[in-house]
């Protein structure tokens, strides 16, 4: 082992005319060399150098400047004034609250095609100057915060350009899952642009550049990214209503990803009652928690995995006996084509959703209350009418008249 470690430290030393640090040294040995760090790796390295008469003079070794990394790691190592002071320093004048953090860094391409040439010419694979620069940093600053590094999902990411010594502090957005009812018709979930100017304003829109002047997002979104200081939020719900449909029940599942959050440590009661307050009885949430990013996908892909209960108030054409409206009982599996009404932004194809259970009452001769629980993905309002038979079975066709819904609520999303 020595006489490899010994053969594979004279040629760096001859590709580099001896100007190495200690680091960039024992890196390239990094794994077969097993010590605490690539600094411990670079003086074991010249240890066995001087053993088999390679009496290279210190600053062979440790010169004024090192050939690959240009002492890049002397603003690490620095006593005073280092990285991690000025890096500590950004994050409490930013006043941004994280509990974990990531480092990321840029450096001269310079270091990087020497670092290159190295491993091409003696053809090993070994750790980038980069990795240990943010290992090294990582680590300086998770004893001086009191921090954990977290790979996967960090609240804070610290970027540090070597190349003209800017910090930059990115902070990963902030999910936070809960439920909402809307109460009244004519509210769309998320904002709607104007489809004529496309939100830029305009006769049609009174110049507000969208279609309708509120929507759930707009009654939610505010308080949340008022509460915890980010710059804007995106609203993922678990399906979405028909604006002229209300969500009643126990509301519908959604994420609000807030962007750059400063703070996240926030109170979601408060939160909830000051949402609840500005919504003025249009729409409420309730069960907020923190969630990981992870979930705004779950939500938005969870569709078909949920079932649903609607209120629907249906008006017949003609009358119905009793026996034939029973005959609804048999509504089960339907084989639904794209409705007609979203054909031009959904695929056109044939679904299979199954109705669970159907319960029904007259309210008067032609109009009929229609509780229905169903798998999430099925287009009520075309359930009832059959939409020019383009949905099988329907109310429509199995009662034998036309039928149209005319009021629908959601009861229940469960997912």
């Amino acid at each position: 082992m020595e006489f490899e470690i010994r053969d594979k430290a004279v040629k760096i030393i001859e590709i580099t005319e001896g100007k190495l640090c200690n680091r960039c040294l024992g890196r390239n040995f990094s794994k077969i060399i097993d010590a605490p760090g690539n600094m411990e790796r670079g003086e074991y390295v010249r240890k066995i150098l001087s053993q088999n008469g390679y009496n290279l003079p210190q600053n062979d070794l440790n010169s004024s400047k090192c050939h690959v990394c240009s002492n890049i790691f002397d603003q690490v190592d620095l006593e005073d004034e280092n990285i991690v002071d000025r890096i500590i320093k950004e994050i409490t004048d930013s006043g941004i609250e994280f509990s974990n953090f990531l480092v990321g860094c840029k450096v001269q391409p310079e270091i990087l095609e020497n670092e290159a040439k190295i491993q091409k010419e003696l053809y090993i694979d070994v750790e980038s100057i980069k990795k240990e620069l943010n290992r090294e940093i990582g680590k300086a600053l998770s004893s001086k915060l009191g921090k954990e590094v977290e790979f996967d999902n960090p609240n804070l990411v610290v970027m540090i350009d070597f190349k003209n010594g800017n910090i930059e502090l990115q902070t990963n957005p902030l999910f936070i899952e809960g439920r909402y009812r809307k109460l009244l018709r004519g509210i769309p979930q998320t904002k709607w642009p104007c489809t004529k100017c496309k939100g830029k304003g305009c006769e049609r829109c009174n110049f507000t550049g969208k279609m309708y002047q509120e929507s759930v997002e707009e009654l939610v979104s505010p308080d949340a990214v008022k509460a915890t200081q980010g710059s804007s939020s995106k609203f993922h719900g678990a399906g979405r209503e028909d604006i002229d449909v209300r969500m009643l029940g126990n509301g519908r599942p959604f994420v609000l990803e807030i962007k750059e959050p400063k703070l996240r440590d926030i109170d979601l009661e408060e939160l909830e009652e000051n949402v609840n307050k500005h919504a003025e009885g249009k729409v409420e949430i309730l069960n907020m928690k923190f969630v990981g990013k992870e979930r705004r996908s779950q939500i938005k892909t969870s569709s078909t995995d949920t079932y649903k209960v609607y209120r629907a108030i249906a008006e017949l054409e003609d009358e119905v006996e009793d026996e034939v409206l029973r005959s609804l009982n048999s509504i089960k599996i339907i084989k639904q084509r794209t409705p007609i009404r979203v054909s031009h932004r959904r695929a056109d194809k044939i679904r299979t959703r199954e109705v669970r259970n159907m319960e029904f009452k007259k309210l008067d001769a032609k109009t009929l209350e229609l509780v229905i629980e169903c798998e999430g993905g099925l287009y009520i309002k075309e359930l009832i009418s059959s939409d020019e038979s383009r949905t099988k079975p329907s109310v429509s066709e199995v009662l034998g008249t036309p039928a149209k819904c005319v009021k629908l609520d959601v009861l229940e999303v469960n997912i």
